[in-house]
């Protein structure tokens, strides 16, 4: 196979002016557009333990949580609740919520915790939860 030649100035000036080549998809006239692609080096290890192996993907730690006042105003984040509370009052029956996803399908919106599917989409916000348990003002839980 030959080497790769280079572009002629000609080539290169239409391949600019070319709205395809511009917007990076491929044109026939110009071939195929040649993006920069970033390699990373693993290091190796000659040692052959699985150590390093789990050094190099351990994840940055979680920040610490923050610490709340027990009078403090918080929002609920489970699902169907959003309701403002203070830490004092809650227990494990104040919040009602849904502990499964809302599910979107085919037109049909629900729950699947409880399996109720409705057309209307403000039949679906007016569904009741289905679950009662704690207030949870951690967003990622």
């Amino acid at each position: 196979m030959p080497p790769p030649t280079a572009v002629s100035s000609t080539n290169a000036s239409s391949k600019d002016s070319c709205s395809r080549c511009q917007q990076g998809f491929f044109c026939s006239e110009h071939g195929s557009q040649s993006k920069p692609v970033n390699i990373v080096d693993k290091p190796t290890n000659l040692a052959g333990d699985a150590s390093a192996d789990k050094n190099s993907s351990v994840q940055a730690p979680k920040p610490p949580k923050k610490i709340v006042g027990i009078n403090e105003p918080q929002v609920c984040k489970n699902k169907g609740c959003g309701q403002t509370f203070k830490e004092k009052d809650n227990h494990d029956a104040a919040c009602s919520y849904h502990p499964g996803p809302a599910v979107f399908h085919d037109r049909m919106r629900g729950w699947k915790c409880c399996d109720i599917h409705v057309k209307e989409f403000d039949e679906f916000m007016s569904i009741p939860p289905c679950t009662k348990g704690w207030h949870n003002a951690d967003p990622e839980s």
